[in-house]
């Protein structure tokens, strides 16, 4: 069985991957659970100077797997709420510089990951929003991320449609820093963290330590509201409707 996440130095730079390709890297239980150990690894490990994390294939994440949300019972859906918390907490909690290789769609989870990082690569034919409307769910965690680098209007149109924009879109409010065609995301993304390792270490552990603790309180007000919207979402049983019928249509299409 293949790692669901892949683990690459290059000089002091670890390339982390999201590997499950064939789902365009489809944040599962397993997978969610590989990832926030590699970042916690990255966190501890003395020979890591910075992080670039990206996903295998065309893809960085079409975000949450929905063969576990379409099957979430009210009991599992706060626990699936707090695994979600803590992988993206992982990523914030990086005193090293992480840097987001959007080498293709990144929704949802994707994304969020992707804003938890401190730069953003993109290139002009990525996918990149936050659909969970679409799914019957409140956008609500990738909201107030999204909130963090893009004005009240597009955050709003974004969270309340579902719908994805493009890199150059993404760029131009703000959710993507640097746009580079598309074969050079991953050297762009090598390149700043590299050029973020020529800052002292201390210098950057305090910085970010500061970013992290006056976004803090917004972030874990922001996932406590998630839980419970999720729940009330899932108690009308719109998003198991909703989300089970995205997979048939699925399945119909593969036949």
């Amino acid at each position: 069985m293949a790692e669901l996440v892949l683990k690459e130095m290059r000089g002091p730079v670890q390339i982390v991957t999201l590997n499950r390709p064939a789902v365009l890297n489809a944040v599962s239980p397993e997978l969610r659970a590989a990832f926030t150990a590699a970042m916690k690894e990255a966190e501890a490990d003395a020979t890591v100077g910075a992080v670039v994390i990206t996903g295998a294939g065309k893809a960085f994440s079409a975000g949450q797997d929905l063969n576990e949300t379409a099957n979430l019972t009210i009991d599992q859906v706060r626990g699936w709420c707090t695994s979600m918390r803590v992988m993206y907490q992982s990523v914030r909690d990086l005193s090293k510089p992480a840097v987001a290789a959007w080498n293709g769609i990144a929704a949802g989870a994707g994304m969020q990951i992707g804003l938890c990082c401190d730069v953003r690569v993109a290139h002009p034919a990525a996918r990149i929003g936050q659909p969970e409307t679409r799914a019957g769910l409140a956008s609500i965690v990738g909201t107030y991320l999204m909130g963090l680098y893009v004005g009240h209007g597009p955050n709003r149109e974004l969270s309340l449609s579902g719908g994805l924009v493009g890199g150059e879109r993404a760029h131009a409010i703000g959710l993507v820093d640097h746009l580079v065609p598309e074969g050079e995301v991953l050297t762009k993304a090598l390149a700043i963290a590299e050029d973020l390792l020529k800052v002292p270490p201390v210098a950057m552990q305090l910085t970010k330590e500061r970013f992290r603790t006056t976004t803090q309180p917004g972030f874990d007000d922001a996932t406590a509201a998630g839980v419970r919207y999720s729940l009330e979402a899932y108690a009308t049983g719109e998003p198991q409707r909703i989300m089970k019928g995205f997979i048939a249509a699925r399945a119909q299409r593969k036949k």
